[in-house]
């Protein structure tokens, strides 16, 4: 049996040149930073829905509030235990 024969379909198909991967100014896939505006959306939402400020949110959550608008903002690259914190703020 020829290399290539052995390849599953998908595995052959990774011999073939990728073009660019086109990252944002921020250096994140469209993905990435869809994903991230999102989140950040919906923190502000339930923050504002709870009737809480950006600042009371930092401290309950143990964050800086410059770390919270940048989540906000979709720029904050924000790791699993700290959208925890987050979550645990809003219950």
């Amino acid at each position: 049996m020829a290399h290539s024969e052995s390849l599953s379909h998908s595995e052959a198909a990774t011999d073939r040149p990728i073009g660019p991967i086109p990252y944002d100014e921020d250096g994140r896939l469209p993905h990435e930073s869809e994903f991230l505006s999102q989140l950040g959306d919906r923190v502000r939402e339930m923050r504002t829905l709870r009737g809480m400020s950006r600042r009371e949110l930092a401290r309950r959550s143990r964050m800086s509030e410059r770390y919270v608008a940048q989540i906000e903002a979709g720029k904050g690259n924000v790791s699993i235990v700290r959208l925890l914190r987050i979550a645990l703020v809003f219950r």
